[in-house]
């Protein structure tokens, strides 16, 4: 692996939580796929395009960005190892030629300049310990014109699952885990701060619009709270816990849940999120 600077989050993602994404891929698509039709729209990918996913993890995105592309590539680059060997077990069993997968940090990985039509990313461009480093080596990678499109979480409170894990807030150690600006999922749910990076990146024509879709948690109010549960910000809540606030909070958790069960007994809760879109300028203004 090339160098890492996010050497916390290379660790969480080639532990637990890359384990538990890698073994729940599916699960995972299917509470955000909602979001895999905007942003390969917003992309503007065309037949012979060289795309960068960034934080591809198991790489559904990438290889729909690749069948978007049949004359072109697309790679996905992530930190984690487990998720990485999901998506390229998965571009190989579903004949995708086109997709390829590397495993780096996009904030310091040694991108060839001007290699790509476009860079993607669905949620993994909020843990950067350094936003504008990264912006700015992702926006050297893009060609001049070259088309930058990301999803990111809006605020937490119009997010379903973060207003979920909010329920236990008299029982576990919730905490602000969802304020803007924070390290973490939430660290880009403000706009103004959004356009702010990606102007000290070097990057132009930004816009940045509120977007939604509903994603499928689990089967049963039961099922959806143990996913939850076992996810990072779960696992990291209960680990404080003993057994009776564990119990007590899987309970509250599950009667929250039930008031999103769907006639098809779907847990379905909507998320709310920004979907980005900025260009590497063309000419002089393009500085290294």
């Amino acid at each position: 692996m090339h160098d890492i600077v996010n050497a916390d989050q290379a660790q969480a993602w080639n532990g637990l939580e890359g384990a538990h994404w890698a073994r729940n891929q599916d699960r995972w698509n299917a509470v955000n796929e909602g979001f895999n039709e905007p942003l390969l729209d917003a992309a503007g990918i065309s037949r012979d395009h060289r795309i960068l996913d960034v934080g591809c993890g198991s790489g559904q995105t990438t290889r729909l960005a690749a069948l978007r592309a049949p004359e072109g590539h697309a790679l996905g680059l992530d930190l984690s190892a487990p998720m990485l060997a999901e998506a390229r077990a998965r571009a190989e069993g579903e004949g995708i030629a086109n997709a390829s997968f590397v495993q780096g940090d996009a904030q310091v990985f040694p991108f060839e300049a001007a290699a790509f039509d476009a860079s993607i990313s669905r949620y993994g461009v909020m843990f950067f310990a350094d936003p504008v480093a990264a912006f700015r080596n992702i926006r050297r990678a893009l060609r001049p014109g070259g088309r930058l499109a990301f999803v990111c979480p809006a605020e937490a409170g119009l997010n379903g699952w973060a207003a979920a894990v909010a329920s236990l807030r008299d029982l576990l150690p919730v905490g602000d885990f969802g304020r803007p600006g924070l390290p973490g999922m939430f660290s880009l749910a403000d706009a103004d701060s959004i356009r702010t990076v990606l102007t000290g990146a070097g990057f132009t024509g930004i816009a940045v619009d509120r977007t939604q879709a509903y994603g499928a948690w689990g089967h049963g109010a039961e099922d959806a709270a143990d996913f939850l549960l076992d996810s990072g910000p779960g696992r990291h809540l209960l680990a404080g816990a003993d057994a009776s606030a564990r119990a007590r909070a899987r309970r509250t958790l599950t009667d929250h849940l039930r008031d999103h069960v769907t006639a098809d007994g779907t847990v379905r809760l909507r998320s709310t999120s920004w979907l980005v879109t900025a260009d590497r300028p063309v000419g002089p203004s393009d500085r290294p």
